[in-house]
């Protein structure tokens, strides 16, 4: 099948050829006919899949015939859960319009001053992406006007309703023509969506692209146990020497640690940044534009970019820290792979991350494989799940363990019968010379740090 089969207006044909596509994607290739058609459509689609092409070129097409309703106001909106990826969507839909005639598409976000959105929403606008805080707050102020809008879609379904904007989202279709056509893209067609999509579409058709498992074929997992933030450190610090890494993004849990990683790194000569949602729009953009440009070599993240992200040479993705669901591993490690390369994903646990694993493999349905570095072997030593062990009643050395570790309250006492040695003074645990280690200097500074203060992170 090619894009001239999909009945699509031939100025659009042209453009995409011009992107370099040339075969539509099975997204592309069951929704495209279905949103010309007029059907409201939800579909389950994940980044990397071209679900952008998939509601964006019906729109064009639909915008190729003028509108009989006289108005400013756009007659396709579009809402993202990020700015990043409001901007992704933003620049796709410029690149397909772009043999299209006086297309004018426009991005409303958080984080953007208010007299210039103001500016762009007193002009004529065929195509509106934004972030629905922003833009339930410009809609209450009264400055648009949704009497022309023929198509809503909700990018990331799953996220915006993770992220707490499902209410927003509600309010602005409220304010939108129920004659709208509406799409619905998600991760997941969970009980949340289902909802969401009994009260917003009409009788929709429905679309259910490749399992988890079918797209992480080309995404090396690998695992590394961990002890504790400096055994963290170093194995960063390995995967990062790794000759065949162009570009990664580390995840980490916090804004904060995602600020103090990307420092570290920088110290070390890397070329790297952070980004997170504390940073103002310009600072966003302009370390995803030098990323995307082969400026930097590592970004350190949040899961504010696990979506929306589409940079060809990043080769890692390194969970520095676990993401709490499931579903946000998915698209963090999505980040590498894109368009049918290969990719590694790294993620880093400790023994408190053995729920998270199970999740993250239930849901996948892929076991990830725990790799060990030579020199960099974990004290922590993970209990096989098939372990008959594990199932047994305890037995007399269990127990009078239990009573020892009763007995002496003391962590440091309880080591020492165990065998174990505690820490020396300003050494950090499981690290028996750290001094001049990379990206440990931040955190080993005498003994007021308590061995266990990784866990934090």
């Amino acid at each position: 099948m090619s894009f001239e089969t999909l009945n699509l207006h031939p100025l659009i044909i042209k453009a995409t050829l011009e992107a370099g596509y040339t075969i539509p994607t099975p997204i592309q290739q069951q929704a495209i006919p279905e949103l010309i058609a007029g059907h409201d459509v939800m579909a389950s689609a994940q980044t990397g899949t071209g679900k952008t092409a998939a509601f964006m070129l019906p729109a064009l097409h639909r915008l190729a015939t003028p509108s009989k309703v006289r108005s400013r106001g756009p007659r396709v909106l579009v809402l993202t859960p990020t700015r990043e990826l409001a901007l992704q969507v933003s620049e796709a839909a410029s690149k397909y319009g772009r043999r299209l005639s006086r297309i004018k598409v426009i991005s409303i976000l958080g984080g953007m001053p208010y007299p210039v959105q103001n500016k762009l929403l007193s002009q004529p606008i065929d195509i509106l992406v934004a972030t629905p805080g922003r833009l339930l707050d410009h809609i209450q102020r009264g400055r648009i006007d949704f009497s022309r809008l023929e198509m809503l879609v909700l990018d990331e379904a799953d996220r915006m309703l993770d992220m707490g904007f499902i209410d927003d989202v509600e309010k602005i279709a409220s304010a939108t023509p129920a004659t709208r056509q509406t799409l619905l893209f998600s991760a997941t067609f969970d009980n949340g969506i289902e909802k969401i999509a009994a009260r917003l579409l009409k009788t929709p058709k429905r679309i259910q692209i490749a399992t988890q498992q079918a797209r992480l074929d080309n995404i090396e997992q690998r695992l590394h146990y961990v002890d504790n933030l400096s055994h963290k450190n170093r194995l960063l610090g390995h995967v990062l020497r790794d000759e065949t890494l162009k570009q990664a993004i580390v995840f980490t849990a916090t804004k904060r640690d995602a600020d103090t990683l990307a420092d570290n790194l920088s110290t070390q000569g890397y070329d790297a940044a952070a980004l997170h949602g504390d940073m103002n729009q310009r600072e966003r953009t302009r370390t995803l534009t030098k990323l995307r440009r082969g400026g930097l070599q590592i970004l350190v993240a949040t899961d504010v970019a696990a979506r929306g992200i589409d940079v060809a040479d990043i080769t890692h993705v390194i969970n520095f820290d676990l993401p709490k669901f499931a579903e946000d591993y998915v698209h963090r490690i999505g980040r590498t792979g894109r368009a049918g390369a290969s990719g590694i994903a790294v993620s880093f646990a400790s023994g408190n991350d053995k729920i998270h694993l199970k999740r993250i493999e239930r849901f996948t349905g892929q076991c990830i494989t725990s790799h060990i570095v030579p020199g960099l072997e974990p004290r922590f030593k993970p209990r096989p799940a098939n372990d008959e062990r594990s199932r047994r009643t305890p037995g007399v050395a269990q127990k009078r363990s239990r009573s020892w570790s009763k007995a002496y309250g003391n962590k440091q006492n309880f080591n020492s019968i165990n065998g174990n040695r505690p820490n020396s003074p300003g050494r950090s645990y499981g690290d028996e010379n750290n001094s001049n280690r990379p990206f440990d200097n931040a955190h080993n500074r005498g003994n007021s740090r308590r061995k266990d203060q990784w866990q934090k992170f």
